[in-house]
């Protein structure tokens, strides 16, 4: 006799359901949860079952106290279960609340247990959660996702299909500093997914981290927003959406501040390497002078070798820029990074200087300084203008290293190097330098 059918309004329906999810719950932790009750005991000894021990009360940011009940001798795989089915079938907010918080407790046990979570459906409900407009139950969900996100790329794709983009705040100036920097935080572990089809178009991300840039949020937080720039400008493909959103004047603003600094040149370094992004960097009103800027910055050799690089990228092949560059004066300061920087800044500044110099000699090879191709052989007159043009070349640029080394050797006494460099400038021709 067949067993009859039930119809999706009735109430044993929603019975069965949760009849079925249970048994594939206790039938998943079955294992786990014998083997760590019995771990450790003698085959001969009893072992009692567990008891409630205690109970632990927790402020909660949202006004209400959350009460924890702890029971003695219980393991992860029964907290577990009774987690999610609070999360689930939770009847009131509160319920669910301590389930939250229990599971991102486990949460950040061991990949294992995250996976184990995301397994028994918790993402979804979690997401869900975070569009409550209560901030201590928003938070506390987003922090669970946090944990969850922890070293797990199916995690994060689940959260990403699960529309937790879209979710973001929309107004930065109401969500508090907390709020940012855990949503900042969240979008960072996700963004790793950058190399997969990730929906930077069609979401509210990137309104939301140039708001967060442009606040005056911490610097923490910010930094946590750059680094999913970061991420997300690795990809060509988003340079487009990127560029577009104004991101490269914000950039090159957080670029002159040197506790942001090393992430923002690193994104727009990125962003500089494609037609498009390159455009934007050459268009700003700032470019190139707060890049030298940066150069001058020997107590951040990573930001140096960072700058040298975008200077690079757009100094080549364009006489224009290079042009620009030398009217800001950037000669001097290559010279000391060639000096003074890194091993790769110096031989950034040193290509660099290279390519002034080839410059240079261009302009001046065949339309002006002495024709020494077209003197007659046998007119003495004319081999003497020569001679004094040469010279008068030579002193020319002598004097202008001199200078440039007076301004290395007065920047390097305060570090202790003004004998070295003094040596140096005593020893040094305008042949001995690139530049």
């Amino acid at each position: 006799m067949s067993s009859p059918k039930l119809s999706d309004s009735s109430p044993w329906f929603f019975t069965y359901v949760k009849l079925r999810f249970f048994c594939r719950i206790r039938r998943f932790l079955r294992t786990k949860t014998a083997s760590r009750r019995y771990a450790g005991a003698p085959s001969d000894q009893f072992v009692y079952p567990a008891e409630y021990s205690k109970e632990e009360e927790e402020e909660e940011e949202g006004g209400g106290v959350v009460v924890v009940v702890v029971r003695e001798g219980e393991d992860d795989g029964m907290v577990l279960q009774r987690s999610v089915k609070r999360l689930h079938f939770g009847i009131s907010w509160e319920e669910k609340e301590v389930a939250v918080k229990e599971i991102k407790r486990l949460a950040k046990e061991d990949v294992k247990m995250r996976k184990s979570l995301a397994e028994l459906g918790v993402i979804p409900s979690l997401v869900a959660m975070v569009d409550s407009a209560v901030v201590g139950r928003r938070r506390l969900a987003v922090q669970a996702l946090i944990e969850l996100a922890n070293g797990t790329y199916t995690n994060k794709a689940l959260m990403v299909e699960a529309g937790i983009l879209s979710k973001l705040p929309q107004n930065i100036d109401t969500a508090d500093e907390s709020t940012r920097l855990e949503f900042a935080q969240l979008l960072l572990s996700i963004s790793s997914l950058a190399n997969t089809q990730f929906p930077l178009t069609s979401s509210e991300i990137l309104p939301f981290l140039v708001g967060i840039l442009e606040s005056s949020s911490s610097i923490e937080t910010k930094k946590s927003c750059l680094g999913t720039l970061y991420n997300l400008s690795s990809m060509l493909n988003n340079t487009g959406p990127l560029v577009t959103n104004g991101l490269v004047h914000t950039l090159l603003t957080l670029s002159s501040v040197k506790e942001t600094s090393e992430k923002a040149l690193a994104t727009l370094g990125n962003l500089a390497v494609t037609l498009m992004g390159k455009k934007a960097v050459e268009n700003s009103p700032t470019v190139p002078n707060s890049l030298i800027e940066v150069l001058t910055w020997e107590e951040k050799p990573k930001c140096q070798e960072l700058s040298a690089y975008i200077l690079m990228i757009l100094a080549h092949q364009s006489s224009a820029q290079r042009q620009k560059m030398v009217k800001s004066g950037i000669v001097p300061v290559l010279l000391e990074v060639a000096l003074l920087g890194s091993t790769l800044a110096q031989k950034r500044a040193l290509k660099l200087l290279q390519w002034f110099k080839d410059e240079r000699q261009s302009r001046m090879g065949p339309h002006s300084g002495p024709q020494t191709a077209r003197i007659g052989m046998g007119s003495p007159v004319n081999q003497r203008d020569a001679q004094e043009g040469k010279k008068l070349m030579k002193k020319m640029v002598k004097e202008s290293l001199n200078k440039n080394m007076e301004i290395i050797t007065r920047r390097a006494n305060a570090s202790g190097e003004s004998s070295k460099l003094k040596a140096l400038v005593i020893s040094s021709s305008s042949k001995s330098l690139p530049y």
